[in-house]
């Protein structure tokens, strides 16, 4: 390839008091000084996944993953792929295109993998770290950070194995127009439960509604809220995607409303079923291709540094589906 002499990465600038604010990341140029060693690779990021848990590797707290720390450039990354390095940038999966392949590498040039290296536009990572993607008919590679992803891995076993969901239960999913509560609202119909979202506009209850077939959302924004969601009794699964005042509208209901919790989960816990992950990939890949699983996707222009400026959209309600940066 023909090298660039300079590239954009994204890296942290200051801990944020609450999400994502203006001062959290800068974006450098620097030299273009990568080349990929033995059984490397280095790949040109396409695009980039943004998603709510990202708050996690900013916060100064503990957590299930190594938090991003001001100033450091390298890090050990241990979820799922042993000896993993990466870039000390925004964590999130990604999708790239191979543009030049090390000694010894078992990838090629011009294939699309899938991997966790950072906002960056290049990046150097091993062959180990990175999943060569081959694209079920009717899917498409973004799938791959979404519905065969971990926001599909997430729905799945949340509702199959956590909420055990039964035909004839109700289910309610909050954050339902997001790219987990999507999946979670249509796989509870293909269970014969019914279903009930929650969402944040009018634009998204009426997507649900008419696109997916939900039998009933409630945007936690109007000010009837709570009274009409208590409306429906008994809730069989309740599957959460944002706890805080939402999550915790069941706990406040009035005593002669049972309300039987069977499920609550958050996207790091599909990684416990990492080893069943092909069984989830296999089903709702079918989904896509006969159209039975619908997904939507809500994607940025502009290339990475407009990562930074999307990222607040999780909190405000401005994403409908999956959100996505287009690098390249």
């Amino acid at each position: 390839m023909s090298s660039p002499k300079q590239y954009k990465r994204i890296v942290l600038n200051e801990r944020p008091i609450r999400d994502f604010e203006p001062g959290t990341f800068r974006t450098e140029t620097v030299p273009f000084d990568l080349k990929p060693g033995e059984a490397q690779v280095l790949v040109q990021t396409t695009w980039l996944s943004l998603d709510p848990g990202m708050r996690i590797f900013v916060k100064d707290y503990p957590s299930y993953v190594p938090q991003i720390q001001i100033g450091e450039v390298f890090i050990p990354l241990n979820i799922l792929f042993r000896d993993l390095k990466c870039y000390k940038l925004m964590q999130g999966q990604g999708l790239g295109i191979i543009v030049q392949a090390g000694p010894g590498s078992i990838l090629a040039v011009g294939d699309t993998v899938k991997g966790r290296w950072g906002m960056t536009e290049y990046a150097v990572v091993d062959d180990s770290a990175v999943q060569k993607l081959v694209i079920p008919q009717g899917a498409d590679a973004l799938d791959f950070l979404s519905t065969l992803g971990l926001s599909g891995m997430s729905a799945y076993f949340g509702i199959k194995d956590i909420g055990k969901l039964k035909e004839g239960e109700l289910l309610v999913v909050s954050g339902a127009a997001g790219s987990v509560g999507t999946i979670a609202c249509q796989l509870g119909k293909q269970a014969g439960a019914k279903v009930y979202g929650i969402a944040g506009s009018d634009e998204k209850c009426e997507w649900l509604e008419k696109e997916l077939g939900v039998d009933g959302v409630f945007n936690y924004k109007s000010p009837n809220f709570r009274e009409d969601f208590k409306k429906i009794g008994h809730v069989d699964v309740y599957f959460d995607n944002v706890g805080g005042g939402v999550g915790f509208i069941l706990a406040e209901a009035p005593p002669h409303l049972l309300f039987f919790l069977k499920a609550s989960l958050d996207s790091s816990s599909s990684y416990d079923y990492a080893l069943r992950f092909p069984e989830a990939v296999q089903l709702l890949a079918a989904g896509l291709a006969d159209g039975s699983i619908k997904r939507k996707f809500h994607i940025v222009e502009g290339g990475i540094e407009q990562a930074p400026v999307a990222l607040p959209l999780l909190f405000s309600g401005g994403n409908t589906g999956k959100l996505f940066v287009h690098s390249s």
